[in-house]
C-alpha cells in the first residue's frame, strides 16, 4: 500500500500507528526522515539530539505540549528512553498520526547503558534496563498493529482489522459530555470530580462548563498552558489564577462572588493545598488523568477524594480525538500499567503469606507485577512510569508482598543506602559533596551533622501499601517486622523511611519502632508537608545513631519550632549550654559549606553566652529582622554576602574560644 494510501486509511479510521525503527543510530535518523517526507505533517521530533532542519522538544519538556494536537511524530530512544515523555507525547498526537520510535540495535538494546538511567537509578553513570527492554520489546513483537522495521530488513507496513469509519467530534457535546453537562449546570453545590485518560475531553467539557454558566467562573491548574482549552472559551466570565496565587487569595478571605472553580490536573497539586482552596467555593470541579505521567486517578480518587466529606465521582470513558479502534493508546497503557489494576480480592479476612520478591520475578510472572504496582498506584497517586522503570532495574532494591490466596494483600519497597567511605561522609557533612542517592543516609549527614550515617549500611522503605480491602489488619507491621529480622540477619545498622509529617503516619512508625530523627524546615511541593525523616536501629552502631540523633532533634527543637508551623511531641531538652557537637557544627559552618539551616540551634546556644557583637548574626537569629533589611542595614551586595559575613562572625567565635582555623 502507498505512502498516500496508508495516511488515507489511518484518518478514515481514526486511529494512531507506532512504526519502530530500529538499528545504528545514524540509519534509524535517515529512516525517519525519509517516512516522513511523504506524509504532510508536524513532525515533532522529541529529542535531545535532533537532526538539522526538524521541529523539535527535548524528552523534558514534553510536559509542555499537552493541550495541543500534533499530526505526526518522531520519539528518539536512540540514547534513552524517558518513558513518562513517551506517554505525554503519545497523548498529544492527534488521529490519523503515525509515531516513529527510534531505538538502538534490536537485539543489544536490552544491554545498551539508558541515558535516561541517570533520572530513576541513583547510579553515577548510565546503566543498561536489560528488564523493562526485554517487556518493551515483547511488547512491540505481541502487538500486530505496530510495525518493526530493523536494520538490514525491508519496511513491511503490517496491515490494520477491518473497522467502522471513524466520525471526527463536530464540536458538538457528546452523549457522555452532555450528561455531565447537565448535572454540573443543576448542581447548587459540594465538589465534583472528572477522571479520564487522555484524549477524552475533560477539559473540553470544563470549558463547555465556563461558557454555559451564567455566573463567575474561576480556572488554576499547575500551569496555565495545559488549562489553555478551558480559557480558550468566548467568554468573561473565567479567568485563570495560579494554585499558590489563590491559596493567598483564600487565605486572606479575598474570594468572593465565584460560583464555580475549576482546577485542571487535579492530581499534580498538593493534596493539602488543594483541601484548603477548595473549602472556599462553593461549587468545585476537580479534572484529572488517569495516566500516570501527571498523577494517577485511582490513587487519587482513593487518597484525597475519600477525605472529602462531600463528592461526585464523574468518568467520560469514550475517546474523542482518535476512534475506540485506535492502536497506540492501548499498547502505551499496557506497557506502563496505565489500567491502575488493583488486585481482585475474595474473603477479605484471614492470614497473609508473606514472601520476598526478586527482580526477575517481575518478567517471570507478569500478573505479579500488575498487582504489586497496582497496589503502589492505589496508595499512593504520585506514581509514575518513572517508579515502574525504577522497580525493574534500579541496583540496590529490595521488594516483599503479602498474599491472601490468591490475592496480593501488600508491597513493600525498600533501597539500600550508606556504605559511603568515612572521607566522603566527611565531605558530605562538610557540605561539598552530594554523590546520588541515599536520601536519608546522606540527609542525617549533611543537615542533622551525623557523617556516621552515610558510613553505616541501611535500606530506606520507598514505598509501602495495603489492599485497601485488607487494611487494620496488621499487614503493614507485619511485612516491615520481617524486613527488620532480614536485615539484622544481612548485618545492617538501621531501616529509614523519609515521609510528609502528619500526626497520623508519625504514629504509625513509632508504632513499628522507628524513631524520629529530623525534621524538615520548609514544606514539600509534592505533599505540602514537612519532611520527617525516622529510622529504626538493627545494630549496636545503629542504636547509638538513634540515641544521638533524637537527643539532638530534642535539644535544637526550641530553636526549630519557630521555623515551623508544626508541634512535635518533642521532650524539649531545657539545657542551652553548647556542648563537643555544637562547636563541630561551628566549625563546619564557618570553615566548610554547611548550610546556616543546620547549624542554627548551635548558632543560637552559643550566641546566648558569648560576649562578642556579632552584628549580623544577632540580627537574624536573636532580633528577627529579615535577609533584606540586614543586607541594606550592614551594606552588603545581597545574600550571599550576608553569608559570607555570618561565617566570618562565626569564625570569630570559634577564634575567641580557642578553636579557631
Amino acid at each position: 500500500m502507498s505512502a498516500t494510501l496508508l495516511q488515507q486509511q489511518l484518518q478514515r479510521l481514526g486511529v494512531r500507528r507506532l512504526l519502530v525503527f530500529s538499528g545504528a543510530t545514524q540509519w534509524c535518523e535517515q529512516q525517519a526522515i525519509l517516512f516522513s517526507a511523504h506524509s504532510v505533517g508536524d513532525w515533532l521530533w522529541l529529542s535531545d539530539s535532533p537532526p538539522d532542519g526538524v521541529t523539535s522538544c527535548p524528552p523534558s519538556a514534553a510536559h509542555t505540549l499537552l493541550g495541543q494536537d500534533i499530526f505526526h511524530g518522531v520519539f528518539d530512544a536512540r540514547y534513552g528512553l524517558n518513558v513518562e515523555a513517551l506517554a505525554a507525547f503519545s497523548g498529544t498526537l492527534k488521529a490519523g498520526s503515525w509515531l516513529i520510535l527510534l531505538i538502538p540495535e534490536w537485539h543489544c538494546w536490552a544491554d545498551t547503558p539508558d541515558a535516561d538511567s541517570l533520572r530513576w537509578s541513583e547510579q553515577p553513570r548510565p546503566i543498561p534496563t536489560p528488564r523493562f527492554i526485554r517487556r518493551f520489546r515483547s511488547f512491540l513483537e505481541q502487538d500486530s498493529g505496530i510495525t518493526i522495521c530493523r536494520q538490514g530488513q525491508p519496511l513491511t507496513i503490517a496491515p490494520l482489522p477491518a473497522a467502522p469509519d471513524w466520525l471526527p467530534p463536530d464540536g458538538q457535546p457528546t452523549s457522555e459530555q452532555s450528561q455531565i453537562l447537565k448535572q454540573l449546570m443543576q448542581a447548587g453545590s459540594g465538589v465534583w470530580v472528572l477522571t479520564a485518560p487522555r484524549g477524552r475531553g475533560k477539559s473540553t467539557l470544563a470549558g463547555m462548563l465556563v461558557k454555559h454558566w451564567p455566573g463567575t467562573c474561576r480556572v488554576t491548574a499547575p500551569a496555565k498552558a495545559s488549562a489553555s482549552q478551558i480559557l480558550n472559551q468566548q467568554t468573561d466570565s473565567a479567568r485563570f489564577i495560579a494554585p499558590d496565587a489563590l491559596l493567598a487569595l483564600c487565605r486572606e478571605g479575598a474570594v468572593t462572588g465565584v460560583d464555580w472553580l475549576i482546577i485542571d490536573e487535579a492530581a499534580a497539586i498538593p493534596a493539602p493545598m488543594l483541601s484548603e482552596i477548595i473549602a472556599a467555593f462553593p461549587r468545585v470541579l476537580l479534572t484529572t488523568t488517569v495516566q500516570g505521567y501527571e498523577g494517577t486517578g485511582r490513587g487519587f480518587l482513593l487518597k484525597f477524594c475519600a477525605s472529602l466529606p462531600q463528592w461526585h465521582d464523574l468518568r467520560l470513558n469514550a475517546p474523542i480525538r482518535w476512534s475506540s479502534s485506535d492502536t497506540l493508546e492501548p499498547f502505551i497503557s499496557d506497557l506502563l500499567l496505565f489500567d491502575e489494576h488493583l488486585p481482585v480480592a475474595g474473603e477479605a479476612r484471614g492470614t497473609s503469606e508473606i514472601f520476598p520478591i526478586h527482580a526477575d520475578d517481575w518478567l517471570n510472572e507478569p500478573v505479579l507485577l500488575e498487582d504489586f504496582y497496582g497496589l503502589l498506584t492505589s496508595a499512593h497517586y504520585r506514581t509514575s512510569p518513572l517508579d515502574l522503570r525504577r522497580l525493574l532495574d534500579a541496583p540496590g532494591m529490595t521488594f516483599s508482598a503479602s498474599r491472601h490466596n490468591n490475592t496480593l494483600t501488600g508491597a513493600l519497597w525498600l533501597v539500600d543506602e550508606g556504605g559511603l567511605s568515612a572521607a566522603l561522609a566527611q565531605e558530605v557533612w562538610a557540605g561539598r559533596r552530594r554523590p546520588r542517592g541515599n536520601l536519608v543516609a546522606q540527609s542525617l549527614a549533611a543537615h542533622a551533622g551525623f557523617p556516621e550515617a552515610a558510613v553505616m549500611r541501611s535500606r530506606r522503605i520507598s514505598r509501602i501499601a495495603v489492599h485497601p480491602l485488607f487494611r487494620r489488619q496488621g499487614i503493614a507491621r507485619h511485612l516491615l517486622l520481617t524486613q527488620k529480622r532480614q536485615a539484622q540477619q544481612a548485618g545492617l545498622d538501621f531501616l529509614s523511611v523519609s515521609f510528609g509529617y502528619t500526626t497520623e503516619l508519625a504514629a504509625l512508625w513509632q508504632q513499628t519502632g522507628f524513631r524520629l530523627v529530623r525534621m524538615s524546615m520548609h514544606k514539600e511541593a509534592s505533599s505540602g508537608c514537612y519532611a520527617a525523616m525516622a529510622i529504626l536501629p538493627l545494630s549496636a552502631a545503629g542504636q547509638a545513631l538513634a540515641d544521638n540523633a533524637v537527643h539532638q532533634l530534642q535539644r535544637d527543637w526550641r530553636w526549630l519550632a519557630p521555623q515551623v508551623d508544626l508541634t512535635l511531641p518533642l521532650n524539649i531538652a531545657a539545657d542551652t549550654q553548647p556542648d563537643d557537637a555544637d562547636w563541630r557544627e561551628l566549625s563546619g559552618f564557618a570553615f566548610a559549606h554547611r548550610p546556616l539551616e543546620s547549624s542554627l540551634p548551635a548558632l543560637s546556644r552559643v550566641l546566648l553566652h558569648s560576649d562578642l557583637p556579632l552584628t549580623a548574626l544577632r540580627a537574624y537569629l536573636q532580633q528577627g529582622k529579615s535577609v533584606a533589611d540586614i543586607v541594606q542595614h550592614l551594606r552588603l551586595s545581597g545574600r550571599k554576602a550576608l553569608v559570607s559575613r555570618w561565617r566570618e562572625e562565626t569564625q570569630q567565635i570559634l577564634k575567641e574560644a580557642g578553636m579557631g582555623g
